[in-house]
């Protein structure tokens, strides 16, 4: 079992293209822990901001009636992945792993699977 630094640090350093990883609240907006980054990029800003993104989310399938767990969430920009992980189990609940890529650098298929193994060793 990993703990949020370590699993921060695993993510940052084992996916290939990783700019930046954040362990956020999705109920209060915060960001528990935050690695990565840049002067331009404030994972602070960017993980408060993706909560609205889940909670939109979560509401249109309450509307929809669908019972399914969501797994991933996936923004693509022109030049980034941006990947949002919702923790299941082991008190994971209201939290995601959000994960910045570089589209160039990066293979998603292989950041999904690397995070998705993250997230399960991670303690909360």
């Amino acid at each position: 079992m990993a703990n949020t630094e370590t699993a921060l640090k695993e993510a940052l350093a084992s996916i290939e293209g990783a700019t930046g990883v954040a362990l956020v609240d999705y109920t209060s907006g915060m960001a528990l822990g935050t690695m990565g980054g840049s002067k331009t990029f404030d994972l602070n800003v960017a993980a408060a901001g993706n909560t609205d993104v889940v909670r939109a989310k979560m509401r249109t399938m309450e509307h929809l009636g669908l019972k399914a767990q969501i797994e991933d969430i996936l923004i693509t920009l022109s030049d980034q992945y941006h990947l949002i992980r919702l923790i299941s189990g082991r008190g994971g609940n209201g939290l995601f792993l959000y994960l910045v890529l570089d589209a160039k650098r990066s293979n998603l298929a292989m950041a999904r699977h690397q995070l998705r193994q993250i997230e399960s060793d991670l303690e909360v």
